[in-house]
């Protein structure tokens, strides 16, 4: 199991936000296995925005060779959230897509037939 850290920036964190972002990271195993941490900051840039509150998700997500980093805006916290956990599972099913061709093109080498030319 990986390690989820969750922080807030400009709001309080309450214990409810806290559970929901940590339940929402702890379920991206499910897109990639090898996810060593996840860092996640939620809250609110600023609070003088002309279109009312406007909350923020960004995480990090630490894989074995590469860090993927994800930022989403929204106009409820639980809702960024959302939409940041909704991107990274597009992007992470990306890299595993990338990987498992690799291994693919690995076996089919290793298995090619090495005809002599006379």
């Amino acid at each position: 199991m990986y390690q989820v850290i969750v922080q807030a920036n400009g709001v309080d964190m309450t214990d409810a936000i806290h559970t929901y972002a940590e339940e929402k990271m702890s379920s991206l195993d499910k897109f990639f296995d090898g996810i060593t941490k996840v860092d996640l900051i939620c809250g609110m840039h600023s609070q003088h925005h002309n279109k009312g509150k406007i909350y923020f998700c960004e995480v990090n997500v630490s894989l074995p060779q590469k860090t993927v980093h994800i930022e989403k805006e929204a106009e409820d916290l639980y809702k960024a959230i959302d939409k940041v956990k909704d991107h990274l599972k597009i992007e992470l099913e990306k890299i595993k897509g990338k990987l498992h061709a690799k291994d693919h093109e690995l076996i089919r080498e290793q298995k090619a037939y090495h005809m002599d030319e006379e």
